[in-house]
């Protein structure tokens, strides 16, 4: 069959490889795969920053973002053949840590985690895979079209989740909710925020193309100007942050309203350097009760509160994230940014528009 991999480390080495038909194990779904997303991670990796091949092997199979439909399920299993599934991206370290040991994978202490498409397994842009029923998520039959939402929708799942555990310590009844950035990750970080009945408003630079019709058309409301004129405006109550920019970053967290919760979702580039008053920042946050979180991958929960968010969205919108698709033979197109690009997807089914 036919999968789309990359030698770690090297950049210029994305291909449409042969690869072994997948033969499934005893407790594993065979699947047909349908498509999968492209993600900042993806191309990363495309680029020779990092990324690690299964041992033994010099290539890796990529692609984290999946979608695919069941061929074949263990008698017994909760699937049947024909059923739209997603795979989980993260496998537990083997010791295990405490976290792993207790299903938190997504906050392993010692790094040893695997991941499908990214650390040490191969990953879902092929033609078929197979997945452990114990790492599979059935989805509604409605988002045959964009199930590969799944996983960014369980990233900020997980990011919501954070935010109301943090808020938990004290009272906590926010209003308003600050996004920034209006990527993929963005736009269904004010999804969820519209879900849970906030005041969401989402930052972004750009003024034309689909982000500020998308957030208008989620129930949020879209800002361009400098970040330190919005937040200041807003003073929210709560700041996903999916830009990963240094001066966005500092902008949200000196704005917040008292007890405000910003969870960093972005990964920064090193090598910037800022001026920051440091000492101000500081006095803010302490005085205030601030909080600053990172937060990253997800685990089975967050998969579930991911599928229930989709369930309840409009579908249509849901569509307009996914702004092109391209055939896996072509899949090197999806890795060059297009003007009007949100969501790039590769099909693997041999369909694209």
């Amino acid at each position: 069959m036919r999968a789309l991999t990359v030698i770690p480390l090297q950049a210029g080495s994305l291909s449409v490889t042969d690869v072994p038909d997948p033969q499934p194990g005893d407790g594993e779904l065979l699947v047909d795969g349908l498509a999968v997303g492209v993600c900042g991670t993806d191309k990363e990796i495309a680029n020779g920053d990092y990324g690690w091949a299964p041992p033994g092997r010099d290539r890796l199979v990529i692609g984290h973002e999946s979608l695919g439909r069941v061929r074949t399920a263990p008698p017994g299993s909760d699937f049947s053949p024909g059923d739209l599934v997603v795979g989980v991206v993260r496998r537990p370290d083997p010791v295990p840590c405490g976290a792993c040991a207790h299903g938190q994978f997504d906050m392993c202490r010692n790094g040893r985690y695997t991941e499908r498409g990214i650390k040490e397994l191969d990953g879902y842009a092929s033609q078929a895979w197979t997945v452990e029923t114990g790492y599979a998520v059935k989805i509604d039959p409605g988002l045959a079209d964009v199930g590969m939402l799944m996983e960014p929708t369980s990233v900020v799942a997980k990011a919501w989740a954070e935010v109301d555990a943090v808020g938990a310590r004290a009272w906590f009844a926010p209003r308003t909710a600050l996004v920034t950035g209006a990527g993929p990750i963005g736009l269904l970080a004010a999804l969820l925020g519209v879900q849970r009945g906030l005041d969401v408003h989402v930052l972004d630079r750009v003024t034309d193309g689909p982000k500020p019709r998308l957030v208008a058309d989620v129930g949020a409301t879209y800002h361009s100007d400098g970040v330190d004129e919005v937040a200041a405006k807003l003073r929210p109550d709560v700041v996903i942050e999916a830009t990963g920019a240094g001066p966005v970053i500092f902008a949200a967290m000196a704005n917040t309203a008292p007890y405000g919760i910003v969870c960093l979702t972005g990964v920064s580039s090193a090598g910037h350097t800022l001026p920051v008053d440091a000492g101000g920042l500081n006095r803010d946050i302490v005085l205030e009760n601030d909080v600053v979180i990172g937060s990253v991958n997800a685990n089975l929960g967050h998969y579930a509160a991911a599928a229930e968010a989709l369930a309840k969205a409009d579908i249509e919108w849901l569509g307009r994230l996914v702004t092109r698709r391209v055939p896996l033979e072509q899949a090197a197109d999806a890795f060059t940014a297009g003007p009007e690009d949100v969501k790039v997807v590769i099909t693997l089914d041999g369909t694209s528009s």
